[in-house]
């Protein structure tokens, strides 16, 4: 079945829209099944992408938890960062393997990609660009009594383009910059994603490294596409355009270095071996007695080959040694009455 990568930086909604397709899509019947960060680390949290081996050991486990869901009974939703192209190339070709289609969903956080999600009135200077908690637009509003932050500024307030006077007391600008208490912050409908977010231990140092290392999806790419890209909460997911994605496009052909070879008998080399010296000997002693022109003949065989001039063992044995390296990539049981005939038509191209 089908799989969805999920792309973005931390904060910016990946699991609430990973979850919202589920939902969707489970109830319409469909089995789903969601690979994430926190079923893979078990009890270690996200400081793992400030220690390069350790996130390579996670890349591989997500990447073999995706390999061993993907069938054709299930989709498979990655709820991951999948911040590297190299990484998502990785998935297509197993989707391709698979013979399944795939789909990228990109989450981007209003306000760019750099940084942690702004608080509403948080200063903007660079010194604050790393700030602790943002919510979409459509669910700002009044925050807990005597906070003294507000959603909009009201008729009264001390706010200059969106900024806290310098009247604000400085405990409170120390309270906007530091790790926040999100169940107080945030309303009771982000309580659940806030309480994974404050557990994923994203430091500030690590939030610029991730946006420092990220690589945006380019649907130029062909394992970038088909994109859906959604700015913050409020953009709905379009769901009808990824059901198309999923279940009317066509699977993209896999690549023949992920197909599986044909099964071959276990002599097939032995016998390829075998046919191919005596149709050098064969042409060896038919040169003896040959002149330019004529069409040098072998018993057992229908296929011709034109003398024109010596040919040498060490020249004919190259030409055996590339044929057999070709033909072991190809193995086929109902080519084994042909070989003579296919080898004789290999060296009649190449020595012409």
């Amino acid at each position: 079945m089908p799989l969805v990568v999920f792309c973005g930086l931390p904060y910016s909604g990946k699991s609430r829209r990973a979850e919202e397709l589920r939902v969707a899509l489970a109830a319409e019947g469909r089995a789903v099944y969601v690979v994430d960060d926190a079923e893979v680390l078990g009890a270690e949290d996200a400081r793992v992408y400030g220690d390069s081996a350790r996130e390579k050991a996670l890349r591989g486990a997500l990447r073999a938890a995706v390999e061993r869901r993907l069938s054709r009974h299930e989709v498979v939703i990655l709820d991951s960062l999948n911040y590297i192209k190299g990484f998502r190339y990785e998935l297509y070709c197993l989707a391709r393997a698979a013979r399944t289609p795939l789909c990228l969903v990109y989450c981007v956080r209003p306000g760019g990609l750099s940084g942690r999600p702004r608080m509403a009135g948080a200063d903007e200077s660079p010194s604050c660009s790393v700030s602790v908690s943002w919510r979409p637009r459509a669910e700002e509003g009044p925050l807990a009594a005597g906070t003294g932050v507000r959603g909009e500024p009201q008729a009264g307030d001390s706010v200059v383009n969106g900024r806290a006077q310098a009247e604000i007391p400085k405990e409170l600008e120390r309270e906007e910059t530091r790790t926040p208490d999100f169940p107080a912050l945030v309303t009771s409908e982000f309580e659940k994603s806030a309480e994974r977010v404050s557990d994923a231990l994203y430091s500030p140092q690590l939030l610029e490294a991730l946006a420092l290392r990220f690589e945006a999806p380019d649907s130029r790419n062909r394992w970038d596409r088909p994109l859906f890209t959604l700015v913050g909460l409020e953009e709905p997911l379009p769901l009808s355009e990824i059901r198309a994605a999923l279940f009317e496009n066509r699977a993209p052909p896999p690549h023949q270095s992920t197909q599986s070879q044909p099964l071959a008998s276990g002599t097939f080399l032995h016998q390829l071996d075998q046919v191919t010296s005596q149709v050098l000997a064969g042409l060896m002693e038919a040169q003896k007695s040959a002149v330019p022109g004529d069409l040098l003949k072998l018993s057992g065989t229908t296929e011709h080959l034109r003398f024109t001039r010596p040919l040498t063992m060490a020249e004919l044995s190259r030409l055996r040694r590339q044929f057999i390296s070709y033909t072991k990539m190809h193995p086929n049981n109902e080519n084994l009455p042909e070989l003579a005939n296919m080898f004789l038509q290999y060296l009649s191209q190449s020595l012409h």
